[in-house]
């Protein structure tokens, strides 16, 4: 019997900023509907290899493959074209805008005939209704409220309902968590497993590794810019455990997929 080729296959990436090596021939790997916690200590390469994956800086060598296939992710509108959709930190939202127009920046629905370019706001606000329902917001808060006006975790449920709704089959997170309320902070864990639950898979970089244990199907742990720890199972591990990996002072096992 074959395996089946993982969602996305990233072989001996280098990529080096002059004589600064930032990833060191890193293989890593995402599956179908998999959630991968990836860790490790500030500088062990973790952001970079993010910024590879989502188009926004260039590779210096290596292979990237979705479904078998290699592609070339040139910048990140290849990435969101091959199905990668990136939230930062700062959710990467325009706060004088509203919520509507947030989750369709630059990929507005139109109406009547198209040299008019008239943007179909209706639309817009009906899926954004929908969208808020599903990445649980509770309350009911209009599709044109700006952003400006919403607490952090409303805006990074916002930029998660966005990734859901283009049928993005990656969504990475690049941590999500961080100033958050402590209820905040469980309403985007809990859209991250309804990411997994609705067909996605997603990379989540976090800090706050107690955050990671709650939602990842599996660890991976960067060092000195490689994946040094692969297959971690947190259900059958311990934060501790981990954090010796991290650290360096236990050892891990690197990815073999690639």
């Amino acid at each position: 019997m074959t395996m089946a080729e993982p969602l996305i296959r990233m072989k001996d990436i280098h990529k080096s900023y002059g004589r600064v090596q930032a990833l060191v021939g890193t293989n890593f790997h995402v599956n179908e509907r998999e959630i991968v916690g990836l860790l490790g200590d500030n500088g062990a390469g973790k952001s970079t290899l993010i910024k590879v994956l989502s188009g926004a800086v260039p590779l210096t060598s290596g292979d990237i493959f979705i479904r078998g296939k290699k592609v070339e992710l040139r910048d990140t509108s290849d990435a969101i074209r091959h199905g990668i959709e990136t939230i930062y930190q700062d959710s990467a939202l325009v706060t004088q805008l509203s919520i509507a127009r947030n989750l369709f920046l630059g990929r507005e629905p139109l109406k009547g005939p198209r040299f008019l370019n008239r943007m179909d706001q209706e639309k817009m606000n009906s899926v954004a209704q929908e969208l808020l329902k599903q990445v649980g917001i509770t309350k009911n808060i209009p599709p044109t409220t700006p952003i400006g006006s919403l607490s952090g975790g409303e805006r990074q449920a916002v930029a998660i309902a966005r990734a859901m709704h283009f049928d993005s089959d990656l969504i990475i997170l690049d941590e999500p968590t961080n100033n958050l309320g402590v209820a905040e902070t469980q309403g985007v864990l809990s859209f991250v497993r309804n990411a997994r639950d609705s067909g996605h898979s997603c990379i989540f970089i976090a800090h706050n590794i107690h955050h990671v244990f709650q939602v990842v199907d599996r660890i991976a742990v960067m060092r000195r810019g490689k994946v040094v720890a692969d297959n971690i199972d947190p259900k059958t591990t311990t934060v501790e455990a981990v954090e010796r990996i991290i650290t360096g002072m236990t050892e891990g096992v690197e990815d073999t997929t690639a």
